[in-house]
């Protein structure tokens, strides 16, 4: 039977404004667009932004309040975990060490610190919703999407760091967004490309990858991210996304979370490659969903019309209750009266601008292989590049060779991947000392073969680790960063020289 409506989508009626309220949509461009301003006026409650919107922090805040004087409860939010996923500061590289630094030092009350001036940062922007931080156990260490966006493999440790980053990040009024449930660790697929499937039975699940959610919903956690990962333990049929059994059995049954539930972005292929875009949209808000991540990928003014009418259709065809519609927009409400209660946060907080320095300071682990010499010359960088998955992105610098140019200069670098990457590093480095900077050596073979050849030639050579740590250190000296943030880089590239 289909339910009664009250008028045609026309944009003011009651479940056209539920349709729009539900969707954070993305968009192109550093201003505000025209049609976005328009969604707003009719029931758009939330956007997202992207490192395609962030030039400066000015820039942002000039965005952010453009926004609000459409709508001045809007849910701004973004994806910044710090680290390598970052885009407040996408173009320079994070201000902030991401997760698995953090969880290398395992100081809970410097992962409170450390999103406490992440969550002043965004505040000041005009950003109130963080989709972070990332709960996931790192249990499969070749894991090719979250890597160091874990604090690591141990369930305690990734527990008590994530119910730290929800307080840090949510005393600033800024609300934070624990990911991606039920867990997003134990994979060798990225999403972003396919469907990962988790084959572990239901009691592993438990013990292992549910307690960092239980321990972000007992700090408060306003918003959980669901997975696009198929558990058949928990759902044979369905991916977290997706799935009733998931989302609304156990996250809010079992669980007994009440916050909102956004969905992992809508575009990535597990979603729209598998089921197409506008039904993966209706079966999520049908599963328990209550905000649809979508705009990764660039975000029209199409797209979000098409989604809003496909959730009216599915309601007017009976496909989707129209009061669970209603709920999922009610809670994004909710959310937003909760950030403009909380502006004042950010304000109460006092400023801490160096202490994402601090923390990559003490997240280096650094290995010296006999008396190494430092290096006190202008030296070569050799800088081995592998591809980068999705949610880094390949706008985002990294690596240590601008601050070893500030502090040894003449320092030159080059970037080399592939076969024949060691013999080219060492003719590009003609003679100089080299530092070899990687990222995941355990998970590229060119990589290491890369490595063997420098070592052979050059035993001297500094290797700088900036992905997960899992080959045995080797070089001179090994310096490994547990991530490559902007910051990471400056604190490698003061051990370089420090010897």
């Amino acid at each position: 039977m289909t339910p009664p409506m009250t008028t045609l989508a026309t944009g003011t009626d009651t479940l056209t404004r539920d349709a729009l309220a539900v969707l954070q949509p993305g968009f192109d461009g550093t201003t505000a667009p025209d049609w976005v301003r328009r969604r707003l006026g009719e029931g758009l409650a939330s956007v997202a932004l992207f490192g395609r919107n962030v030039v400066t922090e000015d820039q942002v805040t000039a965005l952010t309040a453009e926004l609000r004087a459409e709508r001045d409860d809007l849910l701004v939010a973004i994806d910044e975990e710090s680290g390598d996923v970052t885009r407040l500061d996408v173009r320079t590289g994070s201000s902030f060490p991401g997760n698995h630094a953090l969880g290398a030092v395992d100081d809970p009350a410097l992962t409170r610190a450390v999103s406490r001036e992440l969550g002043r940062r965004l505040a000041a922007c005009g950003v109130n919703f963080d989709w972070a931080p990332s709960a996931d156990v790192n249990a499969n260490p070749d894991n090719p999407v979250i890597g160091v966006r874990s604090f690591g493999a141990s369930t305690d440790l990734v527990a008590r760091h994530t119910a730290a980053w929800v307080e840090g990040l949510q005393s600033t009024g800024v609300a934070a967004c624990t990911k991606h449930f039920p867990g997003h660790g134990d994979t060798n697929v990225d999403s972003h490309h396919a469907v990962p499937r988790i084959d572990v039975d239901a009691d592993t699940l438990y013990e292992r990858e549910l307690p960092p959610f239980r321990a972000a919903i007992a700090a408060g956690t306003r918003a959980v991210m669901s997975a696009h990962i198929l558990v058949p333990a928990l759902d044979p049929d369905r991916p977290g996304t997706l799935s009733r059994r998931i989302l609304t059995e156990l996250l809010r049954g079992e669980l007994g979370y009440q916050g909102l539930i956004v969905t992992d972005g809508m575009e990535m292929r597990a979603i729209s490659g598998t089921y197409g875009l506008e039904h993966g949209v209706v079966l999520a808000i049908a599963a328990g969903a209550d905000a649809i991540c979508v705009g990764g990928g660039l975000c029209d003014e199409g797209t979000v019309l098409g989604l809003r009418d496909a959730l009216v259709a599915a309601v007017r065809s009976g496909e989707l209750p129209e009061e669970r519609l209603a709920d999922a927009a009610a809670r994004v409400r909710d959310l937003a009266r909760w950030t403009a209660r909380s502006r004042s946060g950010a304000a109460n907080t006092e400023p801490n601008p160096q202490i994402g320095l601090v923390a990559a300071r003490r997240a280096l682990t650094v290995t010296r292989a006999g008396a190494a010499a430092p290096v006190t010359a202008p030296a070569y960088v050799a800088q081995f590049e592998p591809a980068r998955n999705i949610a880094v992105g390949d706008q985002t610098p990294w690596g240590v060779a601008a601050e070893l140019q500030r502090l040894l200069p003449g320092t030159a670098s080059g970037s080399f991947t592939g076969a024949r990457a060691g013999e080219a590093a060492l003719a590009a480095a003609d003679g100089r000392r080299i530092i070899a900077v990687i990222r995941d050596e355990h998970r590229h073979d060119w990589m290491a073969s890369a490595l063997d050849t420098l070592l052979a030639a050059r035993p001297d050579t500094v290797v700088v680790e900036m992905g997960l740590p899992q080959a045995a250190p080797r070089g001179a000296v090994h310096i490994a960063t547990y991530g490559a943030a902007r910051v990471c880089g400056v604190a490698a590239a003061e051990a370089v020289v420090a010897g």
